[in-house]
């Protein structure tokens, strides 16, 4: 009777003991570490197997040091205990203590050894892996399997070689590492040979031998094998999808996808921004919509698509919307905000992107803060740009590209030559970025001789060829000093093909100076590049329009008709509210609060006269009563964010407006004088150039 008690006694202890290693097991992968020491101490009989689930908790939960006190106080120990502080170590990223915890254990067994020579190949250390390995005095499967990927891992792959042929078992997964292997070295003859001459193969084996044709450029061969594959996985669909949207395949990507059984999220991840890019905003927005599992790649890619393709008040709202559903913005989709808000000329948005930056370290970045920088020029603030740039040392020659070209745009000449001496006093050489930026500064601020001697300089210093943009330059710096028959001089000496940018400059210049018949011929030139561009059209039509003109305005008007060219609407941004407003010329999608704004203008009307305003007929392009083209003028998109700003924005705050086009001269005229009669600072960066407008002057001293 006393011997059954005994027995049943001890079965019961060995089944709720077991019981509560299963919870403390639980609790741990679910990262509750606290509960599962609750239900280690609570336990009234520990085994070594107590000790150990607890231990083992501990380091999941990357707290190594209260796993380490535990196992000193373990009353005994077995061979798993002390591999479980080993592979514990490992997982933290901790091999050296790892080493003195295999050096001084009592007795290894095959898991110890392979234990360590996984540390050692998960951090990079493959000649101690590889050293160690050939001490160890068995060797399994797994032994050499993990050996084998090390010296894959860093590009070893004759090594690795030599390695599996002298390998006593190839199981599936050895072999199908090899392919890999031999994929990531692009060497595929060879792989393939091994695929071929597999025993027996599986969905991985074939998916990585399609992965290997597909990533190295080889798509058809990739969808032939893909193709006879006995079964395909989420992760082989998966894999031919990508590889088609890399190489920009995208009709075929979008195909695939159409049939996909199972649609993977880095799938939909990457048509997103495969097709999306390609211009099929709308398509890509579907497939983000019907995603249910959205990680934080797919709100990434969705926002990148917007970023890039003009959609920035959409990329916003999903940012925010991002943020409303739980997801913390990641680096990338960090990145392309910070773009959107330089485009929109956003600064409180963009400031509280910078803080978020600032709170993830990622602020430190190079990269970042070169981003940085060129946000905060083109929001207007080159001071708080001029402190980021000062922070870092050294430099490398994007972020010195990055304030060269945005003092240019600020019309900051003195300010760029200055930054190009230092950078080249240094010993930083200057790329093709840099000489666009200064070359930009030269023209726009009328720096004629500087700007050539540092064109000469870019052959015969740097022996760098200039390209069509540093020709642009140069002839929009002749052309806006008033030597347009050098420019065009230049251009018919050219030993490149003058490409549209060149032939615009030289457009932009003869409507500033009037010239009919070079604007004809620059007019002609570009119709023939680009057909469907409107803006030869416009400026031709602006010349003639100017001049009187009315004829010549209908016919070009008319052949814009039949051949369906459509001009870009004029579009000004301003944020107010912490909201980004849009503005349109015309009256044809007005702002919600349009008649406030149009109250606006009419108080400012009788002031501007008073300060000698006196509007320009000649930029409301139509062939119509006097009155009716001041009453046009009124509508231009700049003027109408400038008034909204008037209203919405505290006083001594700066009116920060963003215009997709070059500002008229009738509203540069105007801006002037609003910043006057008001006292208001204006800062306007439209399609050319930034226009600091303050006390009836603009920085770029109405040379535009």
């Amino acid at each position: 009777m006393h011997r059954l008690f005994f027995v049943q006694c001890r079965n019961y202890c060995y089944t709720h003991a077991s019981a509560s290693n299963s919870q403390i097991s639980h609790f741990a992968r679910l990262g509750q570490i606290q509960n599962a020491r609750r239900v280690f101490d609570e336990m009234p009989n520990k085994n070594v197997t107590s000790w150990n689930s607890i231990i083992t908790g501990y380091f999941q939960n990357h707290q190594p040091n209260e796993g380490l006190c535990l196992f000193d106080q373990m009353p005994e120990r077995n061979i798993v205990s002390w591999n479980g502080l080993i592979s514990g170590y490992v997982k933290n990223r901790m091999v050296k203590e790892a080493r003195k915890v295999f050096d001084k254990m009592p007795q290894r067994n095959v898991i110890s050894w392979t234990a360590m020579v996984r540390g050692y190949v998960e951090e990079g250390f493959v000649e101690e892996a590889e050293a160690l390995f050939w001490q160890m005095p068995e060797k399994n499967v797994v032994s050499w399997t993990v050996m084998l990927g090390g010296l894959i891992q860093e590009g070893k792959i004759d090594e690795a070689r030599r390695l599996y042929d002298m390998m006593p078992v190839k199981d599936v997964v050895v072999r199908t590492n090899m392919i890999c292997g031999y994929c990531q070295e692009g060497r595929l003859d060879e792989a393939r040979d091994l695929f071929d001459r597999m025993p027996e193969k599986n969905v991985v084996s074939w998916t990585a031998m399609v992965s290997g044709y597909a990533q190295n450029g080889k798509l058809d061969i990739a969808r032939k094998l893909f193709e006879v594959m006995p079964e395909k996985n989420e992760i082989s669909w998966t894999a031919i999808i990508i590889s088609y949207v890399q190489y920009g395949r995208f009709e075929e990507a979008w195909k695939l996808f159409e049939v996909m059984p199972v649609r993977t999220t880095p799938a939909c991840n990457a048509i997103i921004l495969g097709i999306g890019q390609n211009g099929e905003v709308a398509k890509a927005r579907m497939v983000f919509n019907h995603l249910k599992e959205k990680d934080d790649a797919t709100w990434s890619a969705m926002i990148k698509v917007y970023e890039r393709k003009g959609y920035e008040l959409e990329a916003l709202d999903l940012f925010h919307r991002m943020q409303v559903d739980g997801f913390q913005p990641n680096f990338p989709s960090l990145i392309s905000i910070l773009s959107i808000c330089a485009s929109l000329a956003s600064l409180n948005y963009g400031r509280e992107i910078h803080a978020q930056l600032i709170r993830t370290d990622c602020d430190d970045d190079m990269y970042v803060s070169s981003v940085l920088i060129t946000m905060y020029i083109k929001c207007g603030d080159f001071v708080k740009a001029k402190l980021i740039f000062d922070r870092f040392s050294p430099k490398d020659v994007v972020m010195w590209n990055s304030i060269i070209t945005g003092y240019a745009q600020h019309g900051l000449g003195d300010e760029v030559l200055e930054v190009f001496r230092e950078m080249c006093s240094l010993g930083i050489t200057p790329d093709e970025v840099t000489f666009v930026g200064v070359l930009s500064a030269c023209s726009y601020t009328g720096k004629v001789k500087e700007g050539q001697d540092i064109f000469e300089s870019m052959n015969s210093k740097y022996q760098m060829e200039p390209g069509t943009a540093h020709y642009a330059c140069m002839v929009d710096m002749l052309g806006r000093a008033g030597r347009l028959n050098e420019a065009m001089d230049m251009i018919n000496k050219m030993t490149i093909e003058a490409d549209t940018i060149i032939w615009g400059s030289l457009m932009g210049a003869c409507r500033m100076h009037m010239n009919l018949d070079l604007a004809e011929v620059a007019a002609k030139k570009l119709l023939q590049l680009e057909p469907q561009n409107s803006g030869p059209y416009v400026l031709l039509s602006n010349i003639y329009a100017s001049k009187g003109k009315w004829a010549d305005v209908a016919s070009l008007r008319k052949s814009m008709q039949s051949r369906e060219v459509v001009k870009s609407p004029g579009c000004s941004w301003l944020e107010a509210d912490k909201e980004v407003h849009m503005f349109t010329g015309g009256q044809s999608m007005p702002h919600p609060e349009h008649e406030s704004i149009l109250k606006i203008l009419e108080k400012l009307s009788p002031m501007l006269r008073e300060a000698g305003y006196i509007p320009d007929g000649s930029f409301a392009l139509h062939d119509v009563e006097e009155e009716e083209k001041l009453h046009s003028l009124n509508y231009h998109s700049e003027k109408l964010a400038v008034a909204y700003g008037l209203l919405k924005l505290p006083e001594g705050m700066p009116i920060r407006v963003m215009k997709n086009l070059r500002v008229c001269g009738d509203c540069h005229s105007a801006i002037k004088l609003i910043a006057k009669v008001t006292g208001r600072e204006i800062i306007l960066r439209d399609a050319n150039r930034f226009h600091h407008f303050k006390d009836g002057v603009c920085s770029c001293k109405d040379f535009w």
